[in-house]
């Protein structure tokens, strides 16, 4: 699938499938009503780097699911 197209679907597939990824419990923090579409791109990098990195450590898991926060609405 392609998500050159910046839309709010997108975004919720792009979090569903972090979600999925990431193996994470609380799903909480892929809600895609809190992200801005401002941030789509960040999102959208993210997503590429989990996705083409295959399996990840607890740690890195970790890392990705901090930046996340990150870039959600305050």
């Amino acid at each position: 699938m392609s998500f050159d197209e910046v839309s709010q679907e997108n975004l919720a597939i792009m979090l569903h499938e972090l979600a999925d990824h990431l193996n994470v419990a609380n799903r909480a923090l892929f809600d895609a009503e809190d992200y801005d579409l401002d941030k789509y791109d960040d999102l959208k990098l993210l997503h590429q780097v989990i996705i083409n990195k295959g399996k990840l450590s607890a740690l890195e898991s970790q890392a990705f699911v901090d930046e996340l926060a990150a870039i959600r609405k305050k």
